[in-house]
This record gives structure tokens, C-alpha cells and sequence, in this order.
């Protein structure tokens, strides 16, 4: 089968990214572990409200980025592609980067299903062996860099032995079938055409995968 990469609609190197005063330190009702998937809420640029307008996620909440938590020197951190390429971040870091008026994060954790957790290390190892990679601001497959969810679709795909785990489809930047003209300005911007139907995944299409259970939302 030959390998597909997916895609995740943000150029997060236009993101300005603020962060505020707020500290993640309320104890919530859930314990992270590592192989966690954080699914996060950003209203850092337009480009989020258009990711958030033609994609969907659980329980039709938006989401515009994910990264997966990892554990370092006892500490937990979230593997990331990021404006910076992919890179590991302080979980306190991730989070308040979408704090909301409660100053509370707009973050929400998926957990893959008991059978399917034997991947977790196998993922995080290759996540870590893809650290310093690019950010993949136009999209494209099999080109060596990555955005958010591809990043994720590529560390899954190794660890389940070169085989899809979470699957691509096709991509869309309409909304009522018509292009938002976010996404025209930004493809112009890169100088590519829009890759509207090519295959592709987005964050709120992996928090509705059956392999995994939301277990936990930071604004409860």
C-alpha cells in the first residue's frame, strides 16, 4: 500500500502566540499519561477559525490543533508540529496557549483504547525521531515535514507497522461549498493551489476515531 500522508489546515508560522499569566496547576478529574492526545481549541489567527469551520470533532467541539503527551525526566511534556517544526513543549506551555474567559484551557485529552495501547511507545519513540523536522506549511505529502495531525497520522502509521491506524480523507476548505477566502488568501500567500479533496486528516477528525475514548476536557 502506498503511504499517504495527511494534513492539518494551519500555517501556524503566522500564529502570534500569547502567553498569559494563567497557570495550569487546578487539579482536574483525570491523570495524564504518556500516548495522551491533546486536541486544542486555538483563536490565535484566522487561519483557526478556518480550520474550525470546515472540519468537525467529538461532541462537535472545535478543534484546530492536537499534539501527544510524552513523558521526559518525570515530567510531562507534548510532542507537537508546531510553527517551530516539531518540537516537545512543557504541558503547561501547550496548554495555556487557549485559555478561555474562566482561564481555563481549551484543551481536550483522548486516551487510544486498551487494545490498541501497545502502540503508544512504538509512536512516541518515532515522534521523537522526528524531532527538528520542519513545519509543513503547504500541505504536502511525502515531502519530510509536518503539521499537527500529520505529524500524529505519521507516528501512528509507523508504530502500526507501516499500516494506516488513523485514516485520511478527502480535505475540504469550503464551507456551504464555497472556498473561505482565508484559505485563498493563504494558498496564494505559499503560491500552491488549493488541494481541495486530496486525502488528509485534521484534529477534530481524529477525536472522533473508535480507537480512541475522550476521557477528559480541562474547561470542566
Amino acid at each position: 500500500m502506498q503511504k499517504q500522508h495527511n494534513f492539518h489546515f494551519l500555517s501556524l508560522a503566522l500564529i502570534l502566540i500569547i502567553t498569559t499569566s494563567f497557570s495550569c496547576t487546578k487539579k482536574s478529574n483525570f491523570k495524564l499519561i504518556e500516548g495522551d492526545l491533546l486536541f486544542q481549541d486555538l483563536d490565535s489567527s484566522p487561519l483557526c477559525d478556518g480550520i474550525e469551520k470546515v472540519t468537525s470533532g467529538f461532541n462537535n467541539w472545535d478543534f484546530s490543533h492536537i499534539g501527544i503527551v510524552t513523558i521526559i525526566n518525570n515530567q510531562h511534556y507534548v510532542l507537537e508540529a508546531f510553527s517551530n517544526g516539531v518540537d516537545t513543549v512543557l504541558l503547561e506551555v501547550f496548554l495555556n496557549r487557549s485559555i478561555d474567559d474562566n482561564k481555563k484551557p481549551k484543551v481536550v485529552v483522548g486516551r487510544l483504547k486498551k487494545k490498541h495501547s501497545h502502540l503508544i511507545s512504538k509512536a512516541v519513540r518515532a515522534g521523537h525521531n522526528l524531532l527538528g523536522k520542519q513545519y509543513d506549511e503547504e500541505f504536502k505529502i511525502d515531502n519530510n515535514k509536518f503539521y499537527c495531525s500529520e505529524l500524529i497520522y505519521e507516528i501512528f502509521y509507523h508504530a502500526n507497522n507501516n499500516q494506516d491506524f488513523f485514516y485520511l480523507e478527502p480535505m475540504t476548505y469550503k464551507f456551504n461549498n464555497e472556498t473561505l477566502p482565508v484559505w485563498t488568501e493563504y494558498f496564494n500567500n505559499v503560491n500552491i493551489s488549493i488541494p481541495e479533496g486530496e486525502p488528509g486528516i485534521n484534529p477534530g477528525g481524529i477525536s472522533l476515531s473508535e480507537k480512541i475514548n475522550i476521557i477528559g476536557n480541562y474547561q470542566d
